[in-house]
């Protein structure tokens, strides 16, 4: 039933499209490292009641990763609706930055640029490290601007990422379709799959006729030459018994 199963799927072309496992994606592990990162962060360097900005934080962060798991899941049956929540995923993630930023600027501290001694050291080590594993080590330790500005480099770096996705899947959009046209072509193909095959077995029917009326001619001939066969045996016998009567009679005689 299986093998059938897999024959009949041969016969069209699937309407879901594969998309990659959101595990897989670098923004998507950056995305899951600034969730659990401004979560510490927010328990550490923000008032717990009092500050709208802890829940707004962690809200944006946790938006940007959820957003990035849904909309990828949903892109396997709609190029269109991946596209409106990576673009959810990528404005959360934006709010999170202006937040890093402001709360950076608001007390008078550093962001990093490149005349900073510590921005390249960061740059290199957020550009080669994706997982949880490898920054929460560091989350109790990290000052308020080292943390600060780790999240805000992150915050960039899946923009960036994400934008490049987008692009790529806009072109799939613009070339592909989403998901009604996909099972036009789906339907399509099948159809065709079947028109061809219908076609062949047309083609196929005058030949067809021709061996079997071959095959009747042959079982005539055949028929013929077994009835004369009988009819030479039958009369081969008769005679046979003909010369045996003759034969007694002459003796008795």
């Amino acid at each position: 039933m299986i093998e059938d199963g897999n024959k009949k799927r041969d016969n069209y072309k699937s309407i879901f499209r594969r998309v990659p496992k959101w595990q897989d994606l670098w923004f998507y592990q950056k995305s899951e490292v600034l969730y659990q990162m401004t979560f510490v962060f927010c328990e550490r360097f923000l008032p717990q009641h009092g500050d709208r900005t802890v829940d707004q934080m962690i809200q944006a962060a946790r938006s940007g990763k959820q957003n990035i798991v849904e909309g990828t899941e949903d892109g396997k049956t709609s190029t269109e609706m991946e596209l409106k929540l990576l673009n959810v995923a990528r404005a959360s993630i934006g709010e999170l930055r202006q937040d890093y930023k402001d709360f950076l600027k608001s007390r008078h501290l550093h962001i990093w640029t490149q005349a900073d001694d510590r921005f390249q050291a960061m740059q290199d080590f957020t550009k080669s490290h994706n997982t949880l594993a490898d920054y929460e080590p560091y989350f109790q330790k990290w000052s308020a601007e080292d943390m600060a500005n780790v999240g805000l480099t992150l915050c960039y770096q899946v923009d960036t990422m994400m934008n490049k996705y987008l692009e790529g899947l806009e072109l799939t959009f613009v070339t592909e379709g989403g998901i009604k046209e996909r099972m036009h072509q789906s339907r399509t193909g099948f159809r065709q799959k079947q028109d061809e095959r219908l076609a062949e077995l047309e083609r196929l029917v005058p030949l067809l006729q021709q061996q079997l009326a071959e095959a009747q001619a042959n079982a005539s001939k055949w028929q013929a030459s077994y009835q004369d066969l009988k009819q030479r045996a039958l009369k081969a016998y008769h005679d046979q018994q003909a010369e045996i009567d003759r034969l007694k009679k002459q003796l008795e005689s």
